[in-house]
């Protein structure tokens, strides 16, 4: 459950809560613009703003605002006393916006309960969309995909829209400044990266927690009913997290986007190729297939035999992983979420993974 789920969820069962957003960093920040953190009444917190320089300060100014005060921007760098205090001295610089939501229980709130709700069903849906907020908390507009034909409410000021696209292109929060000098701070929600394992093998095991540790959403396929059980995989669930169906089937039903990564693990072709077949087909950010160079090489030549380019063949990672030498399944599956998350971040490591 992501920190704005845990927000909604705490509005919705008669809570106080605010939610604290980074809405500006500069130099060394510890945490991105958009990271948030959920405050509720009760004192539960999730999320993080600065990794822990000042989530105290932060839940403190947030039980004023739950207790009536106005919604505000909490600005915190070296040159100030108050960031000396509350230990934020790496040498950045972090603004954050506090405001609390606004329910039947909390009505000095200025966050709409029904934008976050709606924000978290498109989310649910894997369908990105953009918060967009004034920084004293007076306006918010969501803008879903695609942007262009969203349907804008009155407040919504001239010029939004291609800023909004911007954010969902690249997938970063932006400051804005309308025409009328009013700031914004747009904020890209996109649905959580997803992470398609084929085939329930030892690797997958250990993957399949690893990834979960990241921040992916990964989901376990594999026809042999023997692998693919709860008590090999806990905490996954038969026919949601964890499918028995054939791996092409059970892509298509599931609908790879591009926030998807893909890996095969099987080493029989009659599971691996099926689904790299459709894998190509689609816009997952990854793909990759265990085997050695030799596994890997026959691999090729039968994709090339069903009609795919050298172009096309180049997005297949494999042997998958980056060479760090790894021995066991533990370590491969760390070298598999490594690559994976160098390709996500767009890093050198992705373009060089050392075979």
């Amino acid at each position: 459950m992501s920190t704005v789920e845990h927000a909604l969820h705490w509005a919705q069962a008669g809570h106080k809560v605010a939610l604290a957003t980074v809405v500006g960093t500069w130099g060394s920040s510890p945490r991105p613009a958009g990271s948030f953190m959920a405050i509720s009444d009760t004192g539960r917190v999730e999320g993080s703003v600065s990794g822990g320089c000042v989530e105290t300060d932060v839940i403190t100014t947030a039980q004023d605002i739950m207790a009536g005060a106005p919604a505000t921007v909490l600005s915190y760098g070296v040159s100030t006393d108050r960031a000396w205090d509350v230990g934020l001295a790496c040498g950045g610089k972090l603004d954050v916006l506090v405001e609390a939501i606004q329910t039947p229980h909390c009505p000095t709130g200025t966050l709409p309960l029904t934008v976050l709700e709606k924000a978290c069903a498109l989310q649910t849906a894997r369908q990105g969309v953009v918060l967009a907020r004034t920084l004293e908390g007076t306006a918010h507009v969501l803008l879903p995909t695609p942007v262009e034909g969203a349907t804008l409410t009155p407040n919504t000021p001239d010029g939004l829209k291609p800023i909004a696209q911007t954010c969902l292109t690249n997938g970063k929060s932006q400051n804005w400044e309308d025409p009328h000098g009013q700031a914004w701070f747009l904020q890209p929600l996109t649905p959580p990266p997803r992470l398609l394992i084929v085939g329930a093998v030892h690797i997958a095991q250990h993957l399949a927690q690893m990834a979960r540790m990241t921040g992916l959403a990964p989901i376990v396929i594999d026809p042999r009913t023997a692998l693919a059980t709860p008590e090999r995989f806990p905490g996954f669930v038969l026919g949601q997290t964890l499918l028995t169906d054939w791996p092409d089937e059970a892509l298509e039903s599931l609908g790879v986007d591009s926030m998807t990564a893909i890996v095969t693990l099987t080493h029989d072709a009659k599971l691996d190729d099926p689904t790299l077949e459709y894998a190509l087909g689609s816009p997952a950010f990854y793909i990759g297939a265990l085997g050695s160079r030799t596994t890997q090489t026959s691999r090729m030549k039968r994709l090339r035999e069903c009609g795919f380019t050298e172009e096309a063949l180049a997005r297949i990672h494999g042997p998958v992983g980056l060479s760090i030498g790894a021995i066991g399944a533990e370590e491969i599956a760390l070298s598999v979420l490594a690559q994976i998350i160098a390709v996500r971040r767009n890093a050198p490591l992705a373009r060089a993974p050392g075979w």
